[in-house]
């Protein structure tokens, strides 16, 4: 798959474009369930109450110019806000925190939520309007010094590419999953099995989606079908809202560029590149190459498999 990122005259890398990638396998889309048993019909022990966290721009520390503004009030938290106002079509966000990872975002106007993935550390925040071609020039830039408070904070509210709200479908579904379950690892096998059973990868989608897409949850969910991006942003919604925190990340399965999330699980730390447990060990599988293939496990059978360019 070809990306265009931008020329020399601004080192944006522009991450949407990556995320265009037919990540389901060309083999038809063979239902894989991974339960190996029939599903309480009783109660579990777990709190299955979503739990949606509300991002928040306190206007306590922030930076604006006439059409940009940063909110960055609640940066312990492991998110800011940007704030575009201007009349320009094209603008970009672009994020580079202490592990020296740079993210680019489109702004769309209005204030929207970006994760502070690396956590503690000084992060350069900058706003570019579009001047022509692939040309930007900075309108906003701010340095930001970042001190994580809750470390899981950045993996738990919602932000641009997982946007969600106490409403959201896959929030009701996610509770409804988690009613039967007893802790956070049937929490994630239940949503897992749930969507590699009634979600179709889009293989249309995949070859067409324009730059810039961002998954529409909701309308993901209630469509049932997706590409990989959306199986990622629709099952970290899920798990986020059940209090489990879970990593959006792209970079490469294999040779497939990627989009597919990892959890932490208490008492077993972060799992990656999510995962089936069978009541002993953690085999790697991920949503999307599971519910494209009868054998998943073909394609994806270790985390060294996944290498991580970007998390949200």
């Amino acid at each position: 798959m070809k990306c265009h990122f931008f020329k020399k005259a601004l080192p944006l890398i522009f991450i949407s474009c990556l995320l265009f990638c037919a990540c389901g396998t060309s083999r038809q889309n063979d239902k894989h369930t991974a339960a190996s048993s029939e599903p309480s019909t009783q109660k579990g022990t777990w709190d299955n109450t979503p739990k949606v966290l509300t991002p928040a721009a306190d206007n306590i520390e922030s930076y604006s110019c006439d059409v940009a503004s940063i909110d960055a009030s609640n940066s312990s938290k492991g998110y800011i806000f940007a704030d575009y106002h201007g009349t320009n079509q094209k603008v970009k966000l672009q994020i580079t925190g202490p592990d020296s990872v740079t993210y680019t975002f489109d702004l769309h106007g209005g204030a929207e939520v970006f994760p502070l993935s690396a956590q503690s550390g000084t992060y350069n925040v900058s706003v570019y309007e579009n001047v022509e071609g692939t040309q930007y020039a900075s309108v906003l830039s701010q340095t930001i010094q970042v001190s994580i408070t809750d470390e899981f904070g950045a993996f738990l509210y919602p932000n641009q590419f997982v946007n969600f709200t106490a409403s959201s479908l896959a929030v009701q579904k996610g509770s409804e999953l988690a009613y039967y379950c007893n802790n956070d690892t049937e929490v994630v096998e239940s949503v897992y099995n749930y969507i590699i059973s009634n979600f179709k990868y889009d293989y249309d989608k995949a070859k067409n989606v324009k730059s810039g897409y961002i998954p529409d949850i909701d309308k993901v969910f209630t469509e049932k079908t997706g590409i990989c991006f959306d199986y990622a942003s629709v099952m970290t919604a899920m798990l986020r809202s059940q209090s489990i925190p879970t990593r959006l990340e792209v970079g490469y399965a294999g040779d497939e560029y990627h989009a597919w999330i990892s959890t932490y699980i208490k008492d077993k730390g972060w799992i990656n590149g999510i995962i089936e447990f069978n009541g002993k060990d953690w085999n790697m599988l991920d949503p999307t190459f599971a519910s494209t293939s009868s054998s998943p496990k073909d394609f994806i059978a270790k985390d060294s498999d996944y290498i991580v360019k970007y998390v949200y």
